[in-house]
């Protein structure tokens, strides 16, 4: 008797429904792929869909992929009914929205073009009172359109005829100085009080900050003079009495003996008087190795000392006691000394023309400001 022959194996169910992918499908599938942006969810499917439209069958993905073969199935039938599009997360069910578009504008109307009777802005609760909504609804919408009544940021715009011209010649300065030159950067902190307190200062403690009083005892206003050396970051510093043409000149005189013969020297500075007096003009003829960059009016943002400076009033400035102006200066003297042994440069990043653009942007934003050559917000330092 012959032996049976064996039966062959065959898939049990419906056929797979073929699944083909465009050159843009295809594409765009990848992108989701691979994007780390991308929902993990989304990205899955992804992934199936991909590996299916190459032929492989449901049980073969799911073993690649990790996923119980279901999810196989249902991205595949997802992607056959509604292409891309049926890929996104499906809505999830909840409460049904209680906020109509109305209310969320009247909030957004009036926050914008509205004051309360009893303040200059708007809070949240006293909104809410007023559109008759809870005061976490008035405070998801603002969170929701980015808007914040209680803050304010401040702005200067500058009239400065040559406002581009100086924004081109420092911010070149800046970005390729010149050979065989040394650049400084200066300018004048002044009213620098020497400040001791009339009770000493108590510590810091856990769950307490350090306290002062808030009195103060008063020894001296000098004003103090620095010049910060591009690109290594150091400062050189100069304490005195008092903030003239005669000053600026002993400082100016100070830097020229600090740097090489051989080299050129740049100084950007500001439009203060004492910079621009015709005993610095009378100097400048005999010296014709120095060159003054100054910098458009209220502008200031643009001389790289400043940030320096701002280092010094904020780390070291407000918790200082001192009972003579020497003893400040002593004290200021050590920490540019401890700054110099690891100096840190600050780097200029931004062209003209990026900060002429952004400058524009925000002359567009606020009114009445088409008449004005440029302008400065604390976001575009």
């Amino acid at each position: 008797m012959s032996p049976i022959p064996p039966t062959k194996s065959r898939r049990i169910g419906r056929p797979l429904a073929p699944l083909t992918l465009t050159p843009d499908e295809r594409g765009t599938l990848e992108r989701w792929a691979r994007r780390p942006t991308t929902g993990q969810s989304l990205a899955l499917r992804a992934r199936i869909v991909l590996r299916c439209a190459d032929g492989i069958s449901n049980l073969a993905v799911a073993d690649e992929l990790g996923v119980g073969r279901p999810t196989v199935g249902q991205g595949r039938q997802r992607f056959l009914r509604d292409g891309l599009p049926g890929l996104a997360d499906l809505p999830r069910a909840g409460a049904p929205r209680r906020i109509t578009d109305a209310q969320v504008e009247q909030v957004i109307a009036k926050t914008l073009e509205e004051t309360p009777p009893d303040a200059t802005h708007w809070s949240t609760r006293g909104l809410a009172r007023t559109v008759g909504l809870s005061q976490t609804a008035v405070s998801r919408i603002w969170r929701a359109f980015g808007l914040q009544p209680h803050r304010t940021e401040s702005f200067t715009l500058s009239s400065d005829p040559l406002f581009v011209d100086k924004v081109r010649d420092v911010v070149a300065l800046y970005l390729d100085p010149p050979e065989r030159a040394v650049v400084f950067c200066v300018d004048e902190k002044t009213q620098i009080q020497a400040l001791n307190r009339p009770q000493p200062v108590l510590p810091l403690l856990p769950g307490t900050p350090a306290r002062r009083s808030h009195d103060d005892q008063r020894h001296g206003t000098p004003s103090r003079f620095a010049a910060l050396t591009l690109p290594t970051g150091e400062v050189v510093g100069s304490l005195r009495p008092r903030h003239r043409t005669q000053e600026f000149q002993a400082f100016r005189d100070r830097l020229d003996t600090t740097v090489p013969a051989n080299l050129a020297v740049h100084l950007v500075l500001d439009h203060d008087a004492i910079h621009q007096a015709l005993p610095v003009q009378r100097w400048l003829g005999k010296h014709p190795r120095c060159a003054l960059h100054f910098t458009p009016t209220s502008a200031s943002w643009l001389n790289l000392v400043e940030r320096w400076f701002a280092e010094l009033t904020t780390k070291k400035l407000p918790r200082s006691a001192h009972r003579s102006v020497k003893e400040r200066e002593s004290d200021i003297e050590a920490w540019i000394a401890a700054w110099n042994d690891h100096p840190r440069p600050y780097v200029w990043v931004k062209t003209a023309d990026q900060i002429l653009a952004a400058l524009a942007n925000y002359c567009k934003r606020i009114s009445n400001s088409g008449h004005y050559i440029g302008a400065h917000h604390d976001r575009v330092e």
